[in-house]
């Protein structure tokens, strides 16, 4: 009788341990092809700079927004060459503090521009197609709300357009709010092996990567003949990158220059971050694949970007297999299985082993030291766990066609005049509550009826549904309980120092604008 039920249960969870296999063998390919030679590229442009317009699009952001329209204004580049473009679709009193620093920074002789549009038509893809056409500049640095670029980025990012085949330049992320608390440090490694390796890997082998949606720059040529900006899906930066490779054109990445940025820090806010590009990487996955897999492209450049665009599949398997762990292990003993555990322990091991390696490779390449690096990797995991409840709805929805508005990420900033307000769908919260009940519930009995082979997956298991579903139900975090005053913070390693990337917020008298 009990075959009845244990066997479908084993063979459901090997379906779903081998459909996982591939994504972890992926990831140890891309951290092994991140290590190949790059192509030499120019570290001068030669002959005249040419007029580069910065588009910032924003969104409700006064917390992070003068922060911004500062740190672009202060790019070091000749100030008549230097365009600066707010694009501001704002309903709340970022217009005031946004049109205040752009007064402010025109009278310093920066030729920056408020730009408002009388509706959100086609959210941010659509309010940078509107500064495109009123943009002069030959070439276009995006920069979203929470990033903070140093002066020089500019100067860095433009020599390699001396190659007229490349369209487009990509930075990495470097982190503004890593040590503010665990979900920021977990974010800051999955973000660390994504740029690394991710993309580091898909470039140093020639394969298709995208621009990350900012801290990178376009060729104007290369984005106009691709189409401009759609706003058809989530990820209007992933749908443009697709269409403007499978044009022919080449991107580089620049895995040695960085641009700080903000961490989402409550749960909340990340969720809705990791909604928005799970099923916009879905929906441009549906939208490019069919051409894509029948061009002459090489067929490893094909695989890769099938991974790449479908990759978010991975959260409904890791679901799945949270939901089948104690019921196979029941279904052994009911078998008289259990002595082939360790079958299912090798598969597992190679489901998973692979992403240890590729996040601890991450931590170690940042130069965090061993004990700290085990941790973030633990928690980086626990993390992907627990997110993988509300982003399976996302990945359904984009499989299935089913439209979603474009959220934003929520940004804490300067803690005087921000607060995270990021609403919880209740269909994601019931799931992940369930999902957190059930890891328990399943921990709690497999430690009753002891199934102690199956007790180490269980407990990563808990602990992720359950960190992520408390943090949510928690509530909003409030800003300036956080960082309304200049604080003495600990760095991610333990030692204290004065945060030297902190907001910059309040009056910049005496700061001056950019030298010709």
């Amino acid at each position: 009788m009990a075959a009845t039920w244990a066997v479908p249960t084993l063979v459901a969870l090997g379906a779903v341990l081998a459909l996982l296999v591939p994504f972890a063998t992926h990831r140890t390919l891309l951290l092994w092809l991140s290590r190949r030679e790059r192509r030499p590229r120019s570290e001068r442009w030669e002959g005249p700079l040419p007029v580069v317009t910065v588009q910032l699009p924003v969104y409700n952001e006064r917390g992070v927004v003068a922060r911004l329209i500062d740190a672009a204004c202060r790019l070091d580049y000749p100030r008549e060459l230097l365009e600066v473009q707010v694009l501001d679709d704002s309903n709340d009193d970022t217009e005031r503090i946004a049109a205040e620093r752009t007064a402010y920074w025109q009278a310093r002789g920066v030729r920056v521009e408020h730009v408002r549009r009388p509706d959100r038509r086609g959210f941010k893809a659509g309010a940078l197609a509107n500064g495109v056409a009123a943009a002069e500049g030959e070439f276009l640095l995006v920069l979203d709300a929470d990033f903070v670029p140093e002066a020089s980025l500019v100067r860095r990012l433009l020599p390699v357009f001396g190659d007229p085949e490349v369209g487009m330049v990509q930075a990495r992320w470097d982190h503004l709010n890593e040590p503010e608390n665990g979900l920021t440090r977990a974010q800051a490694l999955l973000l660390d092996g994504h740029f690394f390796y991710e993309q580091g890997g898909r470039y140093a082998s020639h394969r298709f990567f995208n621009f990350n949606g900012t801290a990178g720059m376009w060729r104007r040529t290369c984005l106009e003949e691709a189409g401009g900006w759609a706003a058809d899906t989530l990820t209007e930066d992933l749908d443009l990158s697709y269409r403007a490779q499978m044009a022919g054109w080449r991107f580089e990445f620049l895995g040695d220059v960085g641009v700080a940025a903000e961490l989402p820090a409550s749960a909340r806010a990340l969720e809705i971050q990791q909604r928005r590009w799970a099923q916009g990487g879905v929906q441009t996955g549906r939208k490019h694949l069919p051409a894509l897999l029948r061009g002459d492209w090489p067929w490893a450049l094909k695989l890769e970007a099938t991974i790449h665009l479908l990759g978010h599949v991975a959260h409904p398997l890791t679901l799945l297999l949270a939901l089948l762990l104690f019921p196979a292990a029941a279904a052994r003993r009911a078998l008289d299985l259990e002595r082939w555990i360790w079958v299912d322990a090798v598969v597992f091991g190679l489901a998973t082993v692979p992403f240890l390696i590729f996040y601890l490779s991450a931590a170690r390449r940042r130069g965090r030291p061993w004990g700290y690096s085990i941790g973030s990797v633990l928690r980086t995991l626990a993390t992907g766990i627990g997110l993988s409840a509300s982003v399976t709805i996302a990945v359904i929805k984009g499989l299935t066609g089913i439209e979603e508005p474009f959220r934003r990420t929520p940004k804490l900033g300067d803690g005087s005049r921000a607060r995270y307000v990021a609403s919880a769908p209740p269909l994601d919260q019931a799931l992940k509550l369930f999902m957190a009940a059930w890891s328990c519930t399943s921990l709690l009995w497999a430690v009753v009826e002891g199934y102690w082979g199956s007790l180490p997956f269980l407990l990563l298991f808990a602990a992720g549904y359950l960190w992520l579903a408390m943090s949510g139900w928690l509530g909003p975090v409030r800003a300036d309980d956080l960082m309304e005053k200049e604080r003495v913070e600990r760095n991610p390693y333990g030692e204290p120092h004065r945060s030297r990337l902190r907001p910059l917020s309040g009056s910049l008298e005496g700061v001056e604008a950019p030298v010709a």
